[in-house]
């Protein structure tokens, strides 16, 4: 990896490493808000749920900028960067950062609110974001499946198919490729009580 995107991967990371529902949390709460939650994500929906509405909002735009920042700010840089495999890495840096954050004992969330920074990073190439965006809408309101870490889950590996199938740009797919494998692995370990898988079809409500 060229040094300058490496410069970038780094900073991708230690910013990921920032969770913004824990620094919120305490800011508003003066506590952990999230020793109340089953599944102890320090995410946006947490925060939401726990923290309030100012809570999670600030949280989830916070979310959103860590993983745009490092992806945009190194295309603007260097343009050419589309057809770099060190996109790839620059990419996946700040969600690895929120799941396994360096500030908070490699102890982060599910890394959903900055996979979408990132792919708003991409733009004004939308179509892994919209690939993402329809398959959490298909999982959610077509095919229902629950609960949210399935969901999770099968958006995730559906998304990394059809990214490979549809997107043209090799650095992208294995960007996601590689968010995809984080975002797995981080469901897969989770000490979380897991329900059994629900799925449903909407038509027949």
């Amino acid at each position: 990896m060229p040094f300058d995107a490496a410069l970038y991967a780094a900073a991708g990371y230690l910013l990921g490493s920032i969770l913004f529902a824990q620094c919120f949390g305490q800011l508003f709460h003066k506590k952990d808000m999230l020793e109340n939650s089953p599944d102890k994500n320090p995410g946006t929906y947490n925060a939401f749920r726990y923290g309030g509405f100012l809570c999670g909002w600030l949280t989830l735009c916070c979310d959103l900028l860590k993983g745009f920042l490092p992806v945009h700010l190194f295309l603007r840089a260097f343009p050419s960067a589309y057809s770099s495999d060190s996109l790839a890495f620059v990419m996946a840096a700040p969600v690895l950062g929120h799941i396994a954050p360096v500030f908070f004992r490699f102890r982060g969330g599910k890394g959903v609110a900055v996979t979408f920074g990132c792919l708003l990073g991409l733009l004004p190439f939308r179509l892994p974001l919209m690939i993402l965006a329809g398959a959490f809408l298909f999982f959610s309101l077509v095919v229902k499946i629950s609960p949210n870490y399935y969901r999770t889950l099968f958006t995730y590996l559906c998304s990394a198919v059809l990214m490979w199938l549809a997107v043209p740009l090799f650095p992208v797919k294995l960007g996601f490729l590689l968010i995809c494998g984080a975002v797995a692995c981080r469901l897969l370990r989770s000490r979380e009580q897991k329900e059994k898988c629900r799925v449903e079809v909407a038509w027949k409500h």
